[in-house]
Protein backbone atom coordinates (compact mmCIF):
# COMPACT_ATOMS: atom_id res chain seq x y z
CA UNK A 1 0.00 0.00 0.00
CA UNK A 2 0.88 3.63 -0.69
CA UNK A 3 -0.07 6.29 1.49
CA UNK A 4 1.35 9.93 0.58
CA UNK A 5 1.25 13.03 2.46
CA UNK A 6 0.28 15.55 -0.64
CA UNK A 7 0.69 13.07 -3.83
CA UNK A 8 -1.69 12.09 -5.91
CA UNK A 9 -2.72 10.61 -9.66
CA UNK A 10 -4.90 11.80 -12.31
CA UNK A 11 -6.84 10.33 -15.15
CA UNK A 12 -10.12 11.15 -16.52
CA UNK A 13 -13.44 10.29 -16.19
CA UNK A 14 -17.72 10.94 -16.86
CA UNK A 15 -19.32 12.45 -14.69
CA UNK A 16 -16.50 11.47 -12.12
CA UNK A 17 -13.40 12.58 -12.11
CA UNK A 18 -9.80 11.55 -10.23
CA UNK A 19 -7.81 14.24 -8.20
CA UNK A 20 -7.77 16.76 -11.02
CA UNK A 21 -8.76 15.40 -13.88
CA UNK A 22 -11.05 16.51 -16.42
CA UNK A 23 -13.85 14.30 -18.88
CA UNK A 24 -13.79 16.17 -21.85
CA UNK A 25 -10.24 15.41 -22.49
CA UNK A 26 -8.63 12.03 -22.90
CA UNK A 27 -5.44 13.55 -22.05
CA UNK A 28 -4.91 15.64 -18.68
CA UNK A 29 -2.96 18.98 -19.47
CA UNK A 30 -0.69 18.09 -17.00
CA UNK A 31 -0.01 14.76 -17.63
CA UNK A 32 3.13 15.89 -19.85
CA UNK A 33 5.64 16.91 -16.83
CA UNK A 34 7.20 19.76 -19.00
CA UNK A 35 4.37 21.56 -19.77
CA UNK A 36 5.26 25.37 -19.77
CA UNK A 37 2.78 27.90 -18.32
CA UNK A 38 2.26 31.60 -19.90
CA UNK A 39 1.44 33.51 -16.39
CA UNK A 40 -2.72 34.43 -17.00
CA UNK A 41 -5.09 36.33 -15.09
CA UNK A 42 -8.42 35.07 -15.92
CA UNK A 43 -10.73 37.87 -16.77
CA UNK A 44 -13.84 37.75 -14.83
CA UNK A 45 -14.40 36.33 -12.02
CA UNK A 46 -16.80 36.22 -8.96
CA UNK A 47 -16.24 38.74 -5.78
CA UNK A 48 -15.11 36.41 -3.20
CA UNK A 49 -16.94 36.64 0.07
CA UNK A 50 -16.26 38.49 3.38
CA UNK A 51 -14.11 36.48 5.26
CA UNK A 52 -16.85 36.91 8.34
CA UNK A 53 -19.93 35.18 5.75
CA UNK A 54 -17.75 32.53 4.00
CA UNK A 55 -17.35 28.90 4.84
CA UNK A 56 -13.23 29.24 4.93
CA UNK A 57 -11.52 26.39 3.69
CA UNK A 58 -8.07 27.12 4.24
CA UNK A 59 -5.38 24.49 2.52
CA UNK A 60 -1.63 24.08 1.86
CA UNK A 61 0.35 24.26 -1.05
CA UNK A 62 1.53 20.45 -0.69
CA UNK A 63 -1.93 18.98 -0.16
CA UNK A 64 -3.68 21.52 -2.91
CA UNK A 65 -0.91 20.16 -5.49
CA UNK A 66 1.82 17.61 -5.75
CA UNK A 67 5.07 19.12 -4.41
CA UNK A 68 7.31 16.09 -3.68
CA UNK A 69 9.93 16.58 -6.00
CA UNK A 70 10.05 20.61 -4.21
CA UNK A 71 9.86 19.36 -1.04
CA UNK A 72 12.83 16.83 -1.52
CA UNK A 73 14.98 19.70 -2.94
CA UNK A 74 13.66 21.92 0.16
CA UNK A 75 15.21 18.40 2.77
CA UNK A 76 18.40 17.55 0.86
CA UNK A 77 19.70 21.28 -0.72
CA UNK A 78 18.05 23.59 1.88
CA UNK A 79 15.93 26.36 1.23
CA UNK A 80 18.46 28.47 -0.70
CA UNK A 81 18.31 25.76 -3.67
CA UNK A 82 14.77 25.33 -3.25
CA UNK A 83 14.03 29.01 -3.84
CA UNK A 84 16.19 28.34 -6.95
CA UNK A 85 14.40 25.76 -7.91
CA UNK A 86 10.84 27.53 -7.28
CA UNK A 87 11.99 30.75 -9.40
CA UNK A 88 13.42 28.97 -12.25
CA UNK A 89 10.52 26.95 -12.88
CA UNK A 90 7.49 29.57 -11.80
CA UNK A 91 5.88 28.76 -15.49
CA UNK A 92 5.67 25.17 -15.12
CA UNK A 93 2.05 24.01 -12.96
CA UNK A 94 2.01 21.87 -10.20
CA UNK A 95 -0.01 18.73 -10.68
CA UNK A 96 -3.05 18.34 -8.40
CA UNK A 97 -2.45 17.09 -5.07
CA UNK A 98 -4.98 15.13 -3.06
CA UNK A 99 -6.97 18.51 -2.43
CA UNK A 100 -7.94 19.22 -5.43
CA UNK A 101 -10.90 17.63 -6.23
CA UNK A 102 -11.90 18.75 -2.87
CA UNK A 103 -11.36 22.07 -3.69
CA UNK A 104 -13.19 21.71 -6.89
CA UNK A 105 -16.17 20.25 -5.52
CA UNK A 106 -16.43 23.22 -3.33
CA UNK A 107 -16.23 25.63 -6.34
CA UNK A 108 -18.47 23.60 -8.38
CA UNK A 109 -21.53 24.50 -4.94
CA UNK A 110 -20.43 27.95 -5.14
CA UNK A 111 -21.64 28.01 -8.68
CA UNK A 112 -25.14 26.36 -7.76
CA UNK A 113 -25.33 28.54 -4.61
CA UNK A 114 -24.57 31.85 -6.28
CA UNK A 115 -26.87 31.01 -8.93
CA UNK A 116 -30.01 30.17 -6.08
CA UNK A 117 -28.72 33.40 -4.48
CA UNK A 118 -27.78 35.68 -5.88
CA UNK A 119 -26.91 37.91 -3.17
CA UNK A 120 -25.69 35.72 -0.16
CA UNK A 121 -22.23 35.80 0.54
CA UNK A 122 -23.01 32.11 2.56
CA UNK A 123 -20.22 30.23 -0.04
CA UNK A 124 -17.54 28.36 0.02
CA UNK A 125 -13.78 30.53 0.53
CA UNK A 126 -10.37 28.56 0.24
CA UNK A 127 -7.28 30.27 1.26
CA UNK A 128 -4.06 29.09 0.55
CA UNK A 129 -2.20 29.15 3.73
CA UNK A 130 1.38 28.36 3.39
CA UNK A 131 5.14 28.76 5.15
CA UNK A 132 6.75 29.20 1.41
CA UNK A 133 8.50 31.74 0.61
CA UNK A 134 6.59 35.03 -1.18
CA UNK A 135 9.32 34.32 -4.54
CA UNK A 136 7.09 31.00 -4.59
CA UNK A 137 3.91 32.92 -5.04
CA UNK A 138 4.44 33.37 -8.65
CA UNK A 139 4.28 29.93 -9.03
CA UNK A 140 1.24 29.09 -7.28
CA UNK A 141 -0.30 31.26 -9.19
CA UNK A 142 0.30 31.05 -12.42
CA UNK A 143 -0.89 27.42 -11.48
CA UNK A 144 -3.90 28.24 -9.80
CA UNK A 145 -5.02 29.98 -13.09
CA UNK A 146 -3.72 27.14 -15.28
CA UNK A 147 -6.25 24.57 -13.19
CA UNK A 148 -8.89 27.40 -13.25
CA UNK A 149 -9.25 27.37 -9.56
CA UNK A 150 -11.28 30.16 -7.65
CA UNK A 151 -8.28 31.13 -4.91
CA UNK A 152 -8.26 35.01 -4.08
CA UNK A 153 -6.81 34.69 -0.59
CA UNK A 154 -3.30 33.48 0.00
CA UNK A 155 -1.38 33.70 3.35
CA UNK A 156 2.41 33.17 2.33
CA UNK A 157 4.81 33.32 5.84
CA UNK A 158 7.99 32.87 4.46
CA UNK A 159 8.92 29.41 6.54
CA UNK A 160 6.88 30.84 9.55
CA UNK A 161 4.07 28.59 10.98
CA UNK A 162 1.05 30.34 9.08
CA UNK A 163 -1.32 29.33 12.83
CA UNK A 164 -1.23 31.90 13.72
CA UNK A 165 -3.22 33.68 11.11
CA UNK A 166 -6.03 30.61 10.97
CA UNK A 167 -8.11 32.59 13.18
CA UNK A 168 -7.76 35.85 11.68
CA UNK A 169 -9.13 34.36 8.34
CA UNK A 170 -12.23 32.67 10.23
CA UNK A 171 -11.20 29.50 9.53
CA UNK A 172 -13.48 26.59 9.56
CA UNK A 173 -11.30 23.66 8.41
CA UNK A 174 -7.20 23.43 7.87
CA UNK A 175 -6.03 20.60 5.47
CA UNK A 176 -1.90 20.43 5.76
CA UNK A 177 0.38 17.89 4.88
CA UNK A 178 2.23 18.77 8.16
CA UNK A 179 0.97 16.59 11.35
CA UNK A 180 2.11 19.16 13.91
CA UNK A 181 1.07 21.76 12.08
CA UNK A 182 -2.68 20.28 12.47
CA UNK A 183 -1.53 19.80 16.01
CA UNK A 184 -1.46 23.67 16.86
CA UNK A 185 -4.33 24.24 14.48
CA UNK A 186 -6.36 22.06 16.92
CA UNK A 187 -5.00 23.03 19.96
CA UNK A 188 -6.40 26.68 19.32
CA UNK A 189 -9.29 24.94 18.71
CA UNK A 190 -9.58 25.25 15.26
CA UNK A 191 -10.76 21.92 12.54
CA UNK A 192 -8.18 20.27 11.04
CA UNK A 193 -6.84 17.27 9.83
CA UNK A 194 -3.55 16.00 7.82
CA UNK A 195 -4.58 15.02 4.44
CA UNK A 196 -3.01 11.65 3.06
CA UNK A 197 -3.86 10.92 -0.75
CA UNK A 198 -3.30 6.90 -2.15
CA UNK A 199 -0.92 5.76 -4.92
CA UNK A 200 -3.94 5.76 -6.93
CA UNK A 201 -6.93 7.77 -6.37
CA UNK A 202 -10.93 6.88 -7.08
CA UNK A 203 -12.86 8.51 -9.31
CA UNK A 204 -15.41 11.02 -7.60
CA UNK A 205 -18.27 13.11 -8.65
CA UNK A 206 -17.95 16.25 -10.10
CA UNK A 207 -21.27 17.80 -9.16
CA UNK A 208 -21.90 16.61 -5.18
CA UNK A 209 -19.55 17.44 -2.81
CA UNK A 210 -19.28 13.73 -0.75
CA UNK A 211 -17.78 14.67 2.57
CA UNK A 212 -17.50 11.39 4.97
CA UNK A 213 -17.15 11.48 8.85
CA UNK A 214 -15.93 9.32 11.82
CA UNK A 215 -17.70 9.89 14.92
CA UNK A 216 -15.84 9.11 18.18
CA UNK A 217 -12.89 12.24 18.69
CA UNK A 218 -14.16 13.08 15.47
CA UNK A 219 -17.80 14.73 15.26
CA UNK A 220 -18.05 13.49 18.66
CA UNK A 221 -15.58 14.27 21.92
CA UNK A 222 -13.04 10.89 22.74
CA UNK A 223 -15.41 10.51 26.01
CA UNK A 224 -16.76 6.99 24.67
CA UNK A 225 -13.39 5.87 22.78
CA UNK A 226 -11.64 6.71 26.87
CA UNK A 227 -14.08 3.85 27.87
CA UNK A 228 -13.31 1.53 25.43
CA UNK A 229 -9.32 1.97 25.54
CA UNK A 230 -9.96 1.49 29.52
CA UNK A 231 -12.33 -0.37 29.91
CA UNK A 232 -13.03 -2.65 27.13
CA UNK A 233 -15.83 -3.25 24.49
CA UNK A 234 -18.40 -4.88 27.04
CA UNK A 235 -17.55 -2.07 29.51
CA UNK A 236 -18.23 0.46 26.39
CA UNK A 237 -21.50 -1.03 25.26
CA UNK A 238 -22.82 -0.23 29.23
CA UNK A 239 -21.31 2.68 29.20
CA UNK A 240 -23.45 3.67 25.96
CA UNK A 241 -26.69 1.84 26.85
CA UNK A 242 -26.87 3.85 29.94
CA UNK A 243 -25.92 6.60 28.70
CA UNK A 244 -27.65 7.07 25.20
CA UNK A 245 -30.19 9.85 25.99
CA UNK A 246 -27.32 11.87 26.99
CA UNK A 247 -25.51 13.59 24.20
CA UNK A 248 -22.07 13.48 23.80
CA UNK A 249 -20.22 16.53 23.85
CA UNK A 250 -18.47 17.64 20.56
CA UNK A 251 -15.18 16.51 18.46
CA UNK A 252 -12.77 19.00 16.52
CA UNK A 253 -15.21 18.64 13.52
CA UNK A 254 -18.91 18.81 14.86
CA UNK A 255 -18.54 22.61 13.49
CA UNK A 256 -17.98 21.83 10.10
CA UNK A 257 -20.39 19.59 9.74
CA UNK A 258 -22.60 22.32 10.77
CA UNK A 259 -21.09 24.43 8.46
CA UNK A 260 -22.50 22.31 5.72
CA UNK A 261 -25.75 21.67 7.27
CA UNK A 262 -26.55 25.10 6.97
CA UNK A 263 -25.45 25.07 3.08
CA UNK A 264 -27.60 21.98 2.43
CA UNK A 265 -30.61 24.12 4.25
CA UNK A 266 -30.22 26.46 1.58
CA UNK A 267 -30.86 23.94 -1.10
CA UNK A 268 -33.13 22.17 0.89
CA UNK A 269 -35.38 26.04 0.72
CA UNK A 270 -35.29 25.64 -3.31
CA UNK A 271 -37.14 22.47 -2.89
CA UNK A 272 -33.48 20.53 -3.70
CA UNK A 273 -33.25 17.98 -0.74
CA UNK A 274 -33.13 14.91 -3.06
CA UNK A 275 -30.67 16.54 -5.54
CA UNK A 276 -28.26 18.26 -3.28
CA UNK A 277 -25.10 19.03 -4.10
CA UNK A 278 -23.78 18.57 -0.62
CA UNK A 279 -24.18 14.51 1.29
CA UNK A 280 -23.00 13.65 4.26
CA UNK A 281 -21.82 10.02 5.46
CA UNK A 282 -21.14 8.86 9.20
CA UNK A 283 -18.98 5.82 8.99
CA UNK A 284 -18.18 4.09 11.84
CA UNK A 285 -16.97 1.52 13.74
CA UNK A 286 -19.55 1.47 16.15
CA UNK A 287 -22.56 -1.15 15.83
CA UNK A 288 -26.00 0.20 15.41
CA UNK A 289 -27.99 -1.89 18.01
CA UNK A 290 -25.38 -1.43 20.89
CA UNK A 291 -24.32 1.92 20.44
CA UNK A 292 -25.68 3.52 17.26
CA UNK A 293 -28.74 4.44 18.84
CA UNK A 294 -26.36 7.56 21.21
CA UNK A 295 -24.60 9.18 18.31
CA UNK A 296 -27.56 9.60 16.15
CA UNK A 297 -29.52 10.91 19.45
CA UNK A 298 -26.48 13.24 19.78
CA UNK A 299 -26.87 14.45 15.94
CA UNK A 300 -30.29 15.21 16.52
CA UNK A 301 -29.70 17.43 19.69
CA UNK A 302 -27.20 19.33 18.08
CA UNK A 303 -30.06 19.88 15.27
CA UNK A 304 -27.42 18.50 12.68
CA UNK A 305 -28.47 16.07 9.71
CA UNK A 306 -26.49 13.37 8.51
CA UNK A 307 -27.65 11.63 5.34
CA UNK A 308 -26.45 8.61 5.45
CA UNK A 309 -25.25 6.75 9.00
CA UNK A 310 -23.07 3.51 8.06
CA UNK A 311 -22.55 1.05 11.82
CA UNK A 312 -19.81 -1.31 10.73
CA UNK A 313 -19.35 -3.09 13.82
CA UNK A 314 -15.42 -2.63 13.57
CA UNK A 315 -15.61 -3.74 10.34
CA UNK A 316 -13.20 -2.29 7.73
CA UNK A 317 -14.36 1.15 6.58
CA UNK A 318 -12.36 1.05 2.93
CA UNK A 319 -14.59 -1.48 1.13
CA UNK A 320 -18.01 1.31 2.23
CA UNK A 321 -15.73 4.28 1.20
CA UNK A 322 -14.94 2.69 -1.96
CA UNK A 323 -19.11 2.45 -2.52
CA UNK A 324 -19.04 6.00 -1.24
CA UNK A 325 -16.23 7.51 -3.02
CA UNK A 326 -16.02 10.85 -1.00
CA UNK A 327 -14.01 13.66 -2.09
CA UNK A 328 -12.42 13.95 1.83
CA UNK A 329 -13.00 11.40 4.66
CA UNK A 330 -11.76 12.28 8.35
CA UNK A 331 -10.89 9.77 10.80
CA UNK A 332 -9.04 9.87 14.12
CA UNK A 333 -6.84 6.59 13.78
CA UNK A 334 -4.38 5.90 11.24
CA UNK A 335 -5.34 2.34 10.37
CA UNK A 336 -8.24 3.45 9.34
CA UNK A 337 -6.89 5.92 7.14
CA UNK A 338 -4.48 3.60 5.72
CA UNK A 339 -7.96 1.16 5.28
CA UNK A 340 -9.35 4.20 3.04
CA UNK A 341 -5.86 5.37 1.62
CA UNK A 342 -5.88 1.32 0.41
CA UNK A 343 -9.19 1.26 -1.34
CA UNK A 344 -8.51 4.53 -3.07
CA UNK A 345 -10.04 7.53 -0.98
CA UNK A 346 -8.46 10.55 0.18
CA UNK A 347 -8.20 9.86 3.84
CA UNK A 348 -7.05 12.90 6.73
CA UNK A 349 -6.05 12.37 10.09
CA UNK A 350 -7.40 13.42 13.19
CA UNK A 351 -4.70 13.95 15.57
CA UNK A 352 -7.34 14.02 18.63
CA UNK A 353 -8.02 12.51 21.50
CA UNK A 354 -6.76 9.22 23.60
CA UNK A 355 -6.34 7.27 20.16
CA UNK A 356 -3.38 9.94 19.65
CA UNK A 357 -1.76 9.55 23.52
CA UNK A 358 -1.53 5.76 22.99
CA UNK A 359 -0.35 5.64 19.49
CA UNK A 360 2.51 8.28 19.91
CA UNK A 361 3.93 6.78 22.98
CA UNK A 362 8.12 6.85 22.57
CA UNK A 363 7.90 9.21 19.29
CA UNK A 364 8.55 11.98 20.89
CA UNK A 365 11.47 13.90 19.07
CA UNK A 366 11.03 12.10 15.62
CA UNK A 367 8.83 14.75 14.10
CA UNK A 368 11.78 17.68 13.83
CA UNK A 369 11.58 18.53 10.27
CA UNK A 370 10.04 21.75 8.72
CA UNK A 371 8.38 20.86 5.98
CA UNK A 372 7.36 23.49 3.70
CA UNK A 373 3.61 23.70 3.04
Amino acid sequence: MSVNNGQTQAASGQDLTKNGSSSSSSRAPWEDARTVLKPSTPSRKPKPPKPENAITIAVSSRVLFNMEKEQQIYEQQGMEEYIKYQVEHETEPFSPGPAFSFVKALEAVNTQLRELYPDSEELFDVVLMTNNHAYVGLRLINTINHHQLFIERFCMTGGNSPIGYLKAYHTNLYLSADSGKVREALEEGIAAATMFAPGKMKEVSETQLRVAFDGDAVLFSDESERIYKAHGLDKFFEHEKAHENKPLDHGPLKGFLEALGKLQKKFYGKGQRMDCPIRTYLVTARSAASSGTRALKTLRSWGLEIDEALFLAGAPKGPMLEKIRPHIFFDDQMFHVEGAAEMGTVACHVPYGIAQKIGRKGTKGKETLLTLQ
